[in-house]
């Protein structure tokens, strides 16, 4: 299918993503559902991987395109939303990641995002990643729940051909029948081949896309499972969408971690993770 690439070491601020260096935690709620909240999550965040000494991003989209229903809340838009994660970012001395949708996006996106994601169901999307590929940012791509791992060869070369290899490559689970995702872990072996870091989406793998009709279900008890499996695989993150109470979450709430759960599945993960990339198997 492919040759091995050189392996790639990509730099955010002061955190290194590296396939085999101490996985770094990409977390905070799915949507920003306002300014209030989502500070106290990313301070909350803050004070638990700087405790645990856990490299941290933090997470939230100014803007959910995707919902499955026109009625569902999709976050303040690019200009709140911006604003809301320059503050944190300020602030907190934390690098901060959200998804672009469209070309129109991605210049107004890149003057306050440390990493633009390209969302799974738009990976494809050729203008798109071209245009965030000339930003020079970070590029995190969520492969799509329609994709094969090798599929993202093209994907890669895409990014490239603007000068950009600062890539980041993100498994979020596929496709498996109607309302349903499953992990296939060989997956995040096959694109380390790409020489990039991958990424392991611990809440959207658990996701159930249109499962309650009017919006996505999930299954967030096995979150944590999940996480220590893509650990196991040797990735270079865990992405991991959180809220102080995921049954009132605006968007995501069933694949969405509580908070309060966060440091012990950390300690674990931290303590795998040692394992695993001390390991010469």
């Amino acid at each position: 299918m492919k040759s091995k690439r050189k392996k790639q070491t990509i730099k955010v601020g002061p955190i290194t993503l590296s396939n085999a260096k101490p996985f770094v935690f990409i977390s905070g709620p799915c949507v920003i559902e306002n300014r209030a909240l989502t500070i106290k999550i990313a301070k909350q965040l803050k004070t638990i991987t700087a405790k645990l000494q856990i490299p941290f991003i933090f997470k939230a989209s100014y803007d959910k395109a995707n919902r499955t229903s026109v009625s569902s809340f999709r976050g303040p838009g690019i200009d709140e939303g911006l604003l809301i994660l320059k503050e944190i970012k300020e602030t907190l001395g934390v690098p901060v990641l959200s998804d672009v949708h469209s070309v129109a996006e991605v210049e107004k996106a890149a003057q306050v995002l440390d990493i633009l994601q390209i969302p799974a169901f738009l990976c494809r999307q050729t203008d798109l990643l071209l245009r965030a590929a000339q930003t020079g940012k970070v590029i995190n791509i969520k492969k799509g729940q329609f994709l094969a791992p090798w599929d993202m060869g093209q994907i890669i070369k895409k990014v490239e051909s603007k000068g950009n290899n600062r890539i980041l490559l993100t498994e979020r689970g596929v496709s498996f029948g109607y309302n349903t995702l499953v992990s296939d872990f060989r997956s995040l072996e096959v694109m380390k081949d790409y020489g990039y870091p991958v990424v392991f989406d611990a809440t959207h793998s658990v996701q159930q896309p249109g499962g309650l009709g009017s919006c996505s279900g999930g299954q967030n008890q096995y979150v944590p499972l999940l996480s220590r499996c893509g650990i196991a695989a040797g990735c270079s993150a865990v992405f991991m969408e959180v809220h102080p109470d995921p049954g009132q979450a605006l968007s995501d709430g069933p694949n969405t971690l509580a908070l309060s759960r966060v440091p012990g599945v950390l300690k674990l993960l931290k303590k795998l993770d040692l394992v695993i990339k001390s390991s010469k198997i």
